[in-house]
């Protein structure tokens, strides 16, 4: 569902800064003050670029979005795109703690939205987490940072400021996070809201949970059965000196992220990106050949894929988003696989031919809770009353489907949140409304961190609800 500008941290949502976050070469009107080109390849564009993209995002875009205009502004070269992504990502992890370090040196918020981002990056970057190395020296993410605001005329103003804060931070930090940390937005990352919704559900779990999505997720990819077998690909990782090791049957886990284009058979469709919980979905459907099977909520198309790569089926991918159809067929031309592929809303009926299905999977839309380490923005847009109207909409969806499925036939509920509103309460109400068979199913998997004593145990947040229908197909 798409998100609308909302008031986050205490700013007040408008009209995102129209700048690019490149140096411009002439001054504004309002100002006198000679404005200096920044390099492509220095610090100071890349803070520049995602002080632009935060700025963004708490103005109520989603991060990708917000990156996706950014790069498009500054044309920024691949190497330069992956210092803005990688500190937008950073900041989004760290923005509560920021946020709090910035209120307790600064009078106001500062404003415009684009300097206030660029304070909350070069924050980021200061702040180093416990047994984390700083990205950068200290002396050079502020020299960096002050070159930024000079090259831009709606900051140029605030130069001095930038070095002010982020030195006195330097000075006083250590007083400084033992003020802030005492405000569990601050020492958690997550709102308040986040914060008591988790310890309600998870009282005995709730800090490995908030501690697992504030860490960059793992890299893990999907072997495609149909091109390569899991042993074949390890082989081919290992003959280009690249870690890794096999966390699942089709799962293999890089033991340092890459590009996805560096990935070996990726292009060529050997491999896809997909977290271990995800690739449970497949095998829990249990299709085989000829079946006739729907895959709801279908984009970008991940688990479409990988039902495709099981068994010789008919399969419809449906989605009620164009842009995101469009997702699957790219999807499932790199890997050289065909369904039918539809626009259309799960929650109604026009699509449909009437004809019932043997397998339905239903990744029914929820508030992403459980995926919030690959997704850190998501906490600051979403909203606490997100998670009733979504769980109304699943329900919806839920209830459609289930009578486009053939007496004896599956339907494979997933969701990728934490909420129990939006998980196991879901299930329990369908199961009960509906008299539904409900087979074994992992239910509630909870993040796991990437670096994990359990080698097997490395996932995201999801929850899985498996239902048969009554009766012979």
């Amino acid at each position: 569902m798409q998100e609308q500008p909302r008031k986050i941290l205490g700013k007040p949502a408008g009209k995102p800064a129209r700048q690019s976050a490149k140096a411009q070469t002439e001054p504004a009107a309002d100002t006198a003050l000679p404005l200096i080109e920044l390099k492509p390849d220095s610090l100071a564009f890349s803070l520049s670029g995602a002080a632009q993209a935060v700025a963004y995002v708490l103005e109520g875009t989603a991060l990708p979005q917000a990156l996706n205009k950014v790069f498009t502004q500054t044309q920024a070269l691949p190497q330069a795109r992956g210092a803005i992504q990688d500190i937008s990502y950073r900041t989004m992890r760290q923005v509560g703690r920021v946020d709090a370090l910035l209120k307790a040196m600064t009078n106001k918020t500062p404003e415009p939205a684009l300097l206030y981002g660029l304070l909350c990056c070069a924050l980021t970057l200061l702040v180093s987490n416990e047994g984390e190395a700083a990205p950068y020296e200290d002396f050079v993410v502020v020299d960096q940072a002050v070159t930024a605001a000079s090259a831009n005329s709606h900051m140029v103003f605030a130069k001095g400021m930038v070095n002010a804060v982020l030195r006195r931070y330097l000075r006083e930090k250590d007083e400084l996070l033992k003020l802030v940390m005492k405000q569990p937005a601050a020492a958690w990352n997550y709102p308040q809201w986040w914060v008591d919704q988790v310890k309600a559900a998870y009282p005995s779990d709730w800090q490995a949970i908030l501690t697992a999505g504030n860490h960059p997720p793992p890299l893990t990819l999907r072997v495609n059965r149909r091109a390569s077998s899991t042993e074949a690909y390890l082989q081919l990782l290992a003959s280009q000196h690249i870690g890794a090791r096999q966390i699942g049957p089709s799962a293999v886990r890089l033991d340092k992220p890459m590009p996805v284009q560096q990935i070996p058979g990726f292009e060529e469709g050997m491999v896809s990106v997909q977290d271990a919980a995800a690739q449970l979905a497949a095998p829990l459907l249990d299709v085989y050949d000829g079946m006739r099977v729907l895959d709801a909520c279908a984009a970008p198309g991940g688990k479409t894929g990988h039902l495709l790569e099981s068994a010789d089926i008919d399969l419809l991918a449906l989605d009620t988003d164009p842009a995101r159809v469009q997702k699957i067929h790219d999807n499932l031309a790199r890997l050289k696989l065909f369904c039918t592929i539809k626009d259309g809303d799960a929650s109604r009926s026009g699509w449909w031919d009437n004809k019932p299905y043997d397998r339905i999977l239903a990744d029914v839309p929820c508030t992403a809770s459980g995926v919030v380490r690959r997704h850190p923005d998501s906490r600051w847009l979403r909203r606490k009353t997100d998670t009733a109207q979504l769980a109304a909409l699943s329900s919806r969806i839920l209830d459609n489907l289930w009578r486009m499925l053939a007496p004896g036939g599956k339907l494979l509920m997933v969701t990728c949140s934490i909420w129990p509103a939006e998980s196991e309460q879901q299930a329990a109400t369908f199961a009960e409304k509906h008299g539904a068979i409900r087979l074994d199913a992992p239910g509630q998997l909870l993040p796991t961190l990437a670096n994990s004593s359990d080698a097997h145990n490395e996932h995201d947040g999801l929850f899985y609800a498996l239902f048969q229908k009554p009766g012979q197909s």
